[in-house]
């Protein structure tokens, strides 16, 4: 279970917010008008706060002091990118996640080292994904491209002890950097023949649309 902020209770925001809760997270929703929250329905068992994302008060009613991950999806990057950089320089939020709205703003996002997800579809299926990989394995976003740090999980291949990289990678769209023995006793650039083994740590790429794939492969 973690603490999660939603900045933005749109149509985006509210939906995501009910998918955290639901999911038996602690959610508390932000937004500027109380209105907005008629869009969160009967059934939210989160928290409210009326004000604007990114002011520090508004925040620290909302939990930001004790919060894993903010998700930041109003319909304005400025502030998205507003929120994002408070919760993560300010309050040393483990995991912020901002919505582009415009793709135009990209660069931007990028060279804030902003995660981020875009699109006006499907973006709080997006979001929820990332925040249920959890903040742990998130390292960086790069294009269609999700960095992640995580322990190998290779209960799905039945008795299997160890992989080769080169079958990880089949089918996935997913490239290993890099590993380290469970023993810490070895770190190594994987070549396609290397034995991966159950509890190495692994620093992978891999592409977003993948992910919900790849999860089987992670601890935690």
């Amino acid at each position: 279970m973690s603490n999660i902020i939603v900045v933005g209770c749109g149509r985006v925001g509210s939906q995501l917010a009910n998918m955290l809760s639901d999911n038996g997270n602690n959610v508390s929703c932000i937004d500027r008008s109380p209105d907005a929250f008629a869009n969160l329905g009967r059934n939210f068992n989160g928290s409210t706060v009326q004000g604007v994302g990114f002011d520090e008060d508004v925040l620290i009613r909302a939990g930001v002091e004790s919060c894993d991950v903010l998700a930041a999806v109003t319909q304005y990057d400025k502030v998205n990118i507003m929120c994002a950089e408070v919760a993560s320089r300010l309050f040393d939020v483990p995991h912020v996640i901002a919505r582009l709205y415009n793709p135009d703003h990209e660069r931007a996002y990028m060279q804030l080292g902003i995660d981020y997800v875009c699109g006006t579809s499907l973006v709080a299926e997006d979001v929820f994904s990332k925040v249920m990989i959890g903040h742990g394995s998130h390292v960086s976003t790069f294009g269609d491209f999700e960095i992640l740090r995580f322990s190998l999980d290779l209960s799905s291949e039945g008795d299997a002890r160890s992989i080769k990289v080169s079958e990880l990678e089949r089918d996935h769209e997913v490239r290993i950097i890099a590993f380290e023995r469970l023993d810490g006793s070895a770190s190594s650039i994987p070549a396609r023949d290397s034995l991966l083994y159950s509890g190495d740590t692994v620093l992978a790429c891999v592409r977003h649309d993948h992910i919900k794939q790849f999860l089987r492969y992670m601890q935690g």
